[in-house]
């Protein structure tokens, strides 16, 4: 398992009864978690100190109860990257991200996904190439921007697309707060399947693919998206946009039936057919305080060509 274990700023507290109990900052949040199908004590005192709660309804969805919780803050995770000519030599970027409570129990961003933001930042550093010549990357279905800040952050030259205008403008937010409102950033609201489709008629290349694909969506103009039945020929899509000296090729699941084996597949069938390589899947996680245990958050498929 890839362990998401250098926050400073999130910690999930405790678990129990399909709840999780976790810090954000300076706020305790109780969130609703399907994996959690056993009981704690509730030892941790932040489950009587919480400052929000989203409880789900029977019918589907639900709905936040708070206590002294802000409409807004921001936390901080510093990002990771080592030098090229000596890995012991670390050195980090922080990277401030704004939350707020909104529908279905989210706040902006999925933690478990620093894990892959040191993978895939490390590999843009250390491939130094000329000035002139960024590396080039593509994320996919790109939300509030973690993974683009992540890469810009690390030197590459990013374009980010997500079919929702309002998740696209948070994450120009989280840029300007990291420091990198000049970074070199395209920001599109896209199908990112008909936005894939126009970069391979255009001819672009890119040097490194993000995409964090829903279990079910739709695009700005209906375009209606289920994993199950898409997400196979979208990676094979993808991969004619991928350059002849790609770097890195990434993808992530939280849907139940598309385990790590299941990734590990596609990518190998799609990816190291055309470019040879090297493939890993795993779930991913987050450590918890209270049991010293790690709570499984979906998983990941990364391609590299080392």
């Amino acid at each position: 398992m890839w362990i998401a274990d250098n926050w400073k700023d999130y910690e999930v507290l405790d678990t129990s009864g399909g709840e999780k109990l976790e810090r954000w900052g300076d706020y305790i949040l109780v969130r609703p978690d399907p994996q959690v199908i056993w009981n704690t004590p509730h030892a941790n005192k932040g489950w009587k100190q919480k400052n929000g709660h989203y409880h789900r309804s029977a019918k589907g969805g639900g709905e936040w109860e708070f206590f002294n919780l802000p409409n807004e803050w921001s936390i901080c995770y510093d990002l990771n990257l080592a030098a090229a000519d000596d890995h012991s030599n670390q050195a980090s970027r922080r990277l401030i991200f704004h939350l707020k409570p909104f529908s279905f129990k989210h706040t902006g961003l999925f933690p478990e996904q620093a894990t892959n933001w040191d993978w895939f930042s490390r590999l843009i550093q250390n491939a130094r190439r000329p000035a002139d010549k960024p590396i080039r990357v593509l994320n996919l279905f790109a939300y509030t921007g973690g993974a683009t800040l992540a890469a810009a952050a690390a030197g590459a030259a990013v374009t980010h697309v997500d079919a929702s205008k309002g998740m696209v403008g948070w994450a120009k937010e989280n840029a300007a707060s990291s420091g990198l409102g000049d970074a070199p950033i395209r920001w599109l609201v896209d199908d990112c399947v008909k936005f894939v489709e126009r970069e391979i008629r255009r001819g672009n290349k890119y040097d490194g693919i993000i995409m964090d694909p829903p279990s079910y969506g739709r695009g700005p103009k209906g375009e209606i998206w289920k994993i199950e039945e898409s997400i196979w020929p979208f990676i094979e899509l993808t991969t004619q946009i991928l350059s002849d000296d790609a770097l890195f090729f990434l993808m992530n699941s939280y849907t139940t039936g598309l385990q790590p084996a299941v990734l590990s597949y596609m990518i190998q069938t799609a990816v190291v057919k055309r470019f040879g390589g090297h493939v890993e899947a795993e779930e991913i996680g987050l450590p918890v305080r209270e049991s010293g245990l790690i709570l499984p958050c979906g998983a990941s498929g990364r391609w590299c060509r080392l």
